[in-house]
């Protein structure tokens, strides 16, 4: 898990980051650095939490090494191109937040995370949306926001903006 952080931070241009405290440093844990929480043995990452922190780039295939996570919140960030289908066979992920970003492309991908409680897509530039039916048969779901207004969205008719 630590050579998918060091990618993740590679790939998101983590030394330009507001707070990259302990990231890469040999000589600490990956479960101290800024953002990470892993589970009580320390052994395997379960939130990455870097939201509003300046990350930039793209986000890689080798985020689905973190094969325990179950938060992922990299919201307000720059972070652009497609979101890795990888991201769709992290199964225990439950909070989901790529809210105000630069994705593009579909998140077909997210419709296999069944165990989501609350997933943010709004304001990137994707252009598939997950069907949402999935979602909205899942009782745990907490919060689906998917799209700000136009299509693609999640409605019957699509919101417009004013």
């Amino acid at each position: 898990e630590r050579n998918a952080l060091s990618d993740f931070y590679d790939s998101t241009k983590g030394a330009e980051w507001t707070d990259s405290t302990n990231w890469l440093d040999e000589y600490t844990r990956y479960c101290d650095w800024k953002g990470v929480t892993c589970d009580d043995d320390k052994q395997h990452v379960t939130n990455l939490t870097l939201a509003n922190n300046g990350l930039s780039g793209r986000l890689r295939e080798s985020i689905g090494n973190l094969t325990s996570i179950k938060v992922l919140d990299l919201s307000d960030n720059d972070i652009k191109g497609s979101i890795p289908a990888e991201v769709g066979q992290l199964s225990e992920l439950t909070y989901l937040r790529l809210s105000y970003n630069a994705f593009t492309g579909t998140a077909e991908c997210l419709e296999e995370l069944t165990k989501l409680r609350l997933l943010h897509l709004q304001s990137n530039r994707i252009t598939e949306m997950p069907n949402m039916t999935q979602f909205n048969k899942n009782e745990n779901m907490k919060s689906a926001f998917v799209t700000d207004c136009g299509v693609p969205s999640a409605f019957n008719e699509a919101p417009k903006c004013e």
